[in-house]
């Protein structure tokens, strides 16, 4: 494959933002993660599969009863990678408000997210 450029990285990125902020988060993981894609959260064992990965994120999903917020304060993109970080704030199934800062590091390959990892509070 070969590198992606910086504008073509920074237009996959606004993409992914886009769907993210319309709740279309199963869509995005389609759309933008290889098939073999490996996803992490901070230090804990990674996730490895676009379907395993679809999984997870369909558990973290029932888990929600409603969306606040999805604001990116800061991206940047090189040679194969992106970064964001974010302020995120929804409402649990429980009622319970919750409230994450993270940072997102993705590397690329051929257009698709093939590493993906989050930093977050």
């Amino acid at each position: 494959m070969t590198t992606q450029t910086a504008l073509n990285l920074q237009d996959r990125l606004e993409d992914l933002f886009a769907y993210i902020r319309e709740g279309r988060i199963l869509d995005a993981i389609n759309e933008f993660y290889a098939e073999d894609t490996v996803m992490q959260e901070n230090s804990n064992p990674p996730t490895v599969g676009r379907t395993a990965n679809l999984e997870r994120e369909q558990r973290f999903l029932d888990t929600v009863k409603e969306w606040k917020r999805f604001d990116v304060t800061a991206k940047g993109v090189g040679d194969d990678v992106t970064f964001y970080e974010t302020v995120m704030d929804w409402v649990a199934t429980d009622g319970t408000p919750v409230h994450v800062e993270q940072v997102v590091v993705a590397k690329w390959q051929g257009g698709k997210i093939i590493h993906e990892r989050y930093y977050h509070n």
